[in-house]
């Protein structure tokens, strides 16, 4: 599976960005799909995921009600609505895939098999 990330930029807090995940190579709606973010100095951490229909998702409690993570399988793309931006949202985000059964959602990264190359992602105050 091939993932190639995008929408990162440069917004001022309280701003919005859409990040977008546009995968290929297998079939992507059988996955679980997920983001996660790395700030700099710091871990890799979790900040949502989706399960292969879309009907589920689970967010890190640091973006709950902010951020929306959703999918679109007809045109192979995971989406990431980030919105309320605060200067701590500062990261690369990544977007990932699991291989596991498709129902279940990953929360550790090392659950996750397939890595995009990340998108940037800096809130200023």
């Amino acid at each position: 599976v091939q993932l190639q990330a995008s929408g990162g930029g440069l917004v001022q807090a309280g701003g919005s960005l859409r990040l977008s995940c546009a995968a290929s190579g297998r079939t992507f709606s059988n996955f679980a799909m997920g983001w996660f973010r790395q700030a700099p100095g710091k871990e890799r951490d979790f900040v949502a995921g989706i399960n292969w229909s879309g009907g589920r998702t689970i967010y890190a409690d640091s973006v709950k009600g902010r951020f929306a993570i959703s999918r679109d399988n007809a045109k192979n793309t995971l989406y990431l609505q980030m919105n309320s931006l605060k200067p701590e949202d500062t990261a690369v985000y990544y977007c990932t895939a699991d291989t596991g059964p498709g129902y279940i959602i990953p929360t550790h990264r090392y659950e996750y098999d397939y890595w995009g190359q990340g998108t940037l992602v800096t809130v200023s105050s």
